[in-house]
């Protein structure tokens, strides 16, 4: 959006300072022809890192199947639903942001790392430190077990 009122400001101001020159002939404008303002997108400062950032933590490296595992995802669903959403609703910002399509934009370890060691990941990692400046509040650790984190982001893989 700042991008945008950034463009339109250059835009007017620039046709504002050659509207106001001397007596120079005037270029005829089509009223038809439309100006189109390459935009460059900027991305979120927390997504910079996605898919490729593992964050700092127990986690290094995993191996997540295709397939979702119906049994650990209903349990992770669980602990989600009781450790969780004080703070994180899945398709709305709340305390924290929404987590829904979360496995399309981080990494399992990253998301795991989050999980088991937020203290860690907004002290290292720039992602998370991103995150802390977006929403104000630092990520709870709910001392999760590995097999809990994992139980959660298997939920997390349900809500694409």
């Amino acid at each position: 959006m700042k991008i945008k009122v950034f463009f339109a400001s250059a835009i007017v101001g620039s046709l504002f300072l050659v509207s106001c020159g001397g007596d120079a002939p005037k270029e005829e404008v089509n009223p038809k022809e439309e100006t189109v303002v390459e935009e460059t997108v900027v991305e979120d400062a927390a997504e910079e890192g996605g898919m490729s950032n593992k964050g700092v933590g127990p986690i290094t490296s995993m191996e997540i199947a295709e397939s979702i595992d119906e049994a650990l995802a209903a349990k992770g669903e669980e602990i989600f639903t009781s450790k969780c959403t004080a703070c994180h609703k899945m398709d709305a910002r709340y305390v924290g942001p929404p987590l829904q399509g979360i496995t399309n934009k981080r990494s399992p370890e990253w998301i795991m790392n989050m999980i088991l060691a937020p203290e860690k990941m907004v002290a290292e990692d720039p992602d998370a430190k991103a995150l802390l400046a977006e929403y104000l509040a630092p990520m709870a650790n709910q001392n999760l077990t590995e097999d809990e984190a994992r139980a959660i982001l298997e939920y997390f893989r349900t809500e694409v």
